[in-house]
């Protein structure tokens, strides 16, 4: 592993770490040993391959973990690899709760690694679900035939926006839980903004 390859925001992100420190250092030295280029995006230690994104090192309260942006095109042979959640449509993850899982899979997560690089190379891509293929909210369908206005402020809309409103709206369990959501929104989804805008 050369110094050249290190990211100098990296450095600084495993020196604030506060939990999960010596994992994040010894899965940053296991993905550098793969040859790949050391970024820091989406406030995280990422590598890439000819500039595309291979895999990501992130932390969460109960777990570490290396995500794999396009891991569900991986063989996962081990059985190993984690759909975050039911809307992860192409990212996959390998969680560790300490070190020593991480030193006793050097060697299957090496191979995971250049797997995902050989994947980029390929030229292979995910085939993500389109938008028009999720189902919208009763409570959602319903205000865009009552008010027609919103119905074109929704379509004119960003595919990823649309999305993002659709599952936001679908979550709850309740439906007085998803109708208080959509009302919620309506101004937002008029002024043309995305949920998170």
């Amino acid at each position: 592993m050369t110094n050249s390859r290190m990211n100098h925001k990296v450095d600084e992100f495993l020196i604030k770490a506060k939990k999960w420190k010596e994992e994040y250092e010894k899965l940053r030295n296991i993905v550098l040993d793969c040859e790949l280029t050391e970024e820091f995006k989406w406030m995280h230690p990422c590598y890439t391959f000819e500039k595309k994104n291979i895999v990501l090192i992130h932390g969460f309260k109960e777990y570490c973990a290396l995500l794999f942006h396009k891991g569900a095109l991986l063989q996962d042979a081990h059985g190993i690899l984690i759909q975050q959640t039911e809307n992860v449509q192409a990212a996959r993850q390998i969680r560790f709760t300490n070190i020593q899982e991480i030193v006793e899979m050097e060697t299957i997560l090496k191979a995971y690694i250049y797997e995902a690089i050989e994947v980029e190379k390929a030229g292979l891509e995910v085939n993500l679900k389109k938008t028009t293929e999720f189902i919208i909210p009763e409570e959602f369908q319903n205000k865009l035939d009552d008010i027609p206005a919103l119905k074109t402020a929704f379509e004119a809309l960003t595919p990823g926006r649309q999305r993002a409103y659709i599952l936001y709206f679908s979550a709850p369990k309740q439906s007085k839980t998803r109708e208080s959501r959509v009302e919620k929104c309506i101004q937002q989804i008029l002024n043309g903004k995305g949920l998170n805008d």
